[in-house]
């Protein structure tokens, strides 16, 4: 990108604002009228230089009386758009009267084929006519848009010697410059951007870890790339570029088909724009409008490569309750049987749903072909560990590993973006490993491979020059243990997440003061009988508190048979609420006896071996809610959970079992852990000559002091 063009373009488009609307419109309401304005000339200058032919062609058609005449201008045209209205924006400037603008530049509008009527739409730019023809202000807008100062076109402006005078802009470096308007506005509003916009260097970083692991497999063949969250298509358009680029260097003949989808109106109308222009990969329904996680565009459709940088922390409350509400959602990306589940869910947090963007990717992959699939998303750093065992992001993780998709995981530098400075991370899947990466992942620390802006743009101040972007690829593809390069097996980052257990103790408290408030509860609840079969029992134990719960209760059945009385799961309730409380020096109460022969005595699953009324049992205890606990324990660890078990908690809760009916199995990655690098610590000898100084500039303070 030339950063003079793009500052100066920017500068300009402000500048227009200010010029024209600012008595008008309030600040926070110039993009109504500037980014619009912006797409319509650009894709005014591109139909210039074809514009009469393509009147002429229509007279043509007109006079043959044919009626379906797009195809044909657009032909003529040399576009997958066209504009059949006898004028130019050049042609409007000079209006005098101002209801004859208005009929001209509406002419103009709707001169414009099907596909930029879409593009009009989204940004609901005729709903601006009237007001700035009321105040008289669009003939100056167009006029400045207009200005040969600035070009807006893909193709250079040249001299009369055909030398360059004003570059053209690409499409992405046209993305990036709407991104900093959008930004520019947004900050008028006092309004968050919401997306992290990909600056090129990244971008430029992903495409390079998407198509060169595999550059050399590529064939004479179509390939279909994907964007799920597409902004404005800047990452499509590059990773197009770099494949084009690839197969031309190795021989190869290529057909690309990009597709995106995008849930902005203002930017999807901007990236369906930048696409027509660019033409060639397109069919008119490639850029879909609406939400990737609720209204999936294609999902027929499976594509060889997909790149995203999704929104991160924001919440898909609303995707939610459309896809049916957490418990009702049946949506295929997100639910899919996995080693055995057939209802594996993937639904993280409603808080954040970056995750889904990765999983909806993964429902597209193509298992039939030799190439496979290849994801390369950005995700923040609670992609990494976020979500206990069991639950969506975990499961996701969990999904994608146990398959052996994960490659690789970059951390990239902070400060990377322009709207925000936290840790990102690009996340490399594929279902085609290469055979000495199977079964493993690579982890690449690239948190210090950047060079320093000279001047930050937004929160950006620093960058991925061509040479760190290509250190960083090496060191993907020689997949080589390094200093910032990691490499493990699948099982490293999966653990089991176990719920440990320990028994209910309870005492019985049958003093006769806490027995007469019995009566009264067991009145209120209409059970008279319970208070006098408890009262009766408790003259057994002289109405003292009784330390086996187990005890009292097998005495209370036996005291209730001579008039056939049950204790009911409601009175145990209220037995346990009222008369008792927890006591560590109580017997463990028993929730369930075996019959003999049923069971094996097993103490870590909690079922225990003891002896009831001379006979040899197995027992379940109640465990105490109070006194859970959970332990996460590594796949890789020797010896399993019941080594960890036996080592690490009996031998300080010898009473504990495992509930394992809730053991469940998780997956997170900690860069931390691998990469931390300890700050070296000062010498004492440094120390001290700091104390010195200090000592000595003190003193000298203190005499002067004193000496007032």
């Amino acid at each position: 990108m030339n950063n003079q063009t793009y500052n100066q373009i920017v500068s300009f488009i402000w500048g227009i604002a200010d010029d024209c609307l600012r008595d008008v419109y309030v600040r926070g309401k110039y993009r109504d009228v500037i980014l619009p304005m912006t797409v319509i000339r650009r894709l005014d200058a591109v139909l210039e230089p074809t514009k009469d032919a393509v009147l002429q062609m229509k007279k043509n058609l007109d006079a043959a009386g044919v009626i379906n005449q797009t195809d044909a201008l657009c032909s003529v045209a040399g576009q997958s758009f066209c504009n059949t209205s006898p004028f130019t924006l050049k042609d409007l400037k000079s209006r005098a009267k101002q209801q004859q603008l208005k009929a001209d530049f509406i002419a103009y509008l709707d001169g414009f084929s099907p596909n930029v009527q879409e593009i009009l739409e989204k940004f609901k730019f005729r709903n601006q006519i009237d007001t700035m023809i009321e105040a008289d202000i669009l003939g100056a807008v167009i006029e400045k848009f207009v200005s040969p100062t600035i070009n807006l076109s893909p193709k250079p402006v040249l001299d009369d010697n055909d030398d360059v005078k004003i570059p053209g802009l690409d499409n992405h470096t046209m993305g990036v410059i709407f991104e900093e308007l959008i930004r520019r506005f947004n900050e008028e509003n006092n309004e968050e951007a919401g997306e992290h916009f990909t600056p090129r260097d990244v971008v430029e970083l992903m495409a390079d870890i998407t198509f060169l692991p595999i550059a050399d497999k590529i064939k004479n063949a179509p390939y279909l790339v994907y964007d799920g969250a597409c902004g404005t298509g800047g990452m499509l358009t590059i990773a197009d570029e770099r494949l084009h680029q690839l197969a031309k260097e190795h021989g190869k003949e290529i057909n690309t088909y990009l597709y995106g989808q995008e849930i902005n109106p203002e930017t999807y109308a901007i990236t369906k724009a930048d696409l027509l222009i660019k033409g060639e990969a397109l069919q008119d329904d490639n850029v879909a409008f609406g939400s990737t996680l609720s209204n999936d565009g294609y999902p027929t459709l499976n594509f060889d490569f997909m790149l995203s940088n999704p929104p991160y922390g924001k919440s898909w409350k609303t995707d939610l309750e459309r896809l049916g509400g957490k418990s009702d959602i049946s949506d295929p990306r997100f639910i899919v049987t996995h080693n055995g589940e057939s209802d594996f869910k993937m639904i993280p947090r409603s808080s954040d749903g970056q995750m889904l963007f990765l999983a909806n990717k993964l429902s597209k992959m193509k298992h039939d072909t030799e190439l496979g699939s290849r994801i390369v998303e950005v995700h923040n750093g609670s992609s990494l560990f976020t979500g206990d065992a069991g639950q969506g992001e975990s499961n996701i993780r969990r999904y994608i590993i146990e398959n052996d998709w994960l490659e690789a995981i970059i951390a990239l530098p902070e400060n990377m973006f322009y709207n925000t400075g936290i840790a990102t991370y690009i996340w490399v899947v594929t279902n085609r490993k290469a055979p000495h990466r199977r079964g493993k992942v690579q982890l690449i620390d690239a948190t210090n491979m950047k060079s320093s802006l000279r001047k930050n743009l937004g929160n950006k101040n620093c960058e991925l020059t061509p040479e760190l972007r290509k250190q960083i690829t090496d060191t993907l593809i020689n997949f080589e243990e390094t200093e910032n390069s990691k490499i493990f097996d699948n099982q490293e980052f999966g653990y089991h997440k176990i719920i440990v257990e320990r028994p209910l103790r309870l005492s019985v408290n049958l003093t006769k003061e806490n027995l007469i408030n019995f009566r009264e509860i067991c009145s209120k609840e209409k059970d008279a009988t319970l208070a006098r079969l408890i009262e009766k029992t408790a003259e057994k134990y002289d109405y003292d508190i009784l330390q086996d719960f187990n005890q009292f209760i097998s005495d209370l059945s036996e005291t209730g048979k001579d008039s056939s009385e049950k204790l009911s799961a409601k009175r145990m309730n209220l037995i346990k609420n009222q008369l008792t409380q927890v006591d560590e020096a109580a017997e463990k109460v028993i929730k369930k006896v075996h019959k003999p022969g049923k069971a094996k005595a097993n103490p870590i699953a909690g079922l225990f071996s003891t002896i009831i009324d001379g006979k040899d049992c197995v027992v379940e205890y109640e465990s105490d809610s109070n006194l859970r606990d959970t332990e996460q324990i590594p796949l890789l660890l020797e010896g399993g959970i019941e080594h960890f078990f036996k080592s690490e908690v009996l031998p300080y809760v010898s009473d504990a079992w495992i509930d394992e009916s809730k053991t469940q199995l998780g997956y997170e990655i900690s860069f931390t852990k691998y990469f931390y690098r300890p700050v070296q610590l000062r010498t004492l000898e440094e120390i001290l000559a700091d104390i010195k100084v200090l000592e000595g500039q003190t003193e000298g303070l203190l005499q002067d002091i004193i000496r007032g």
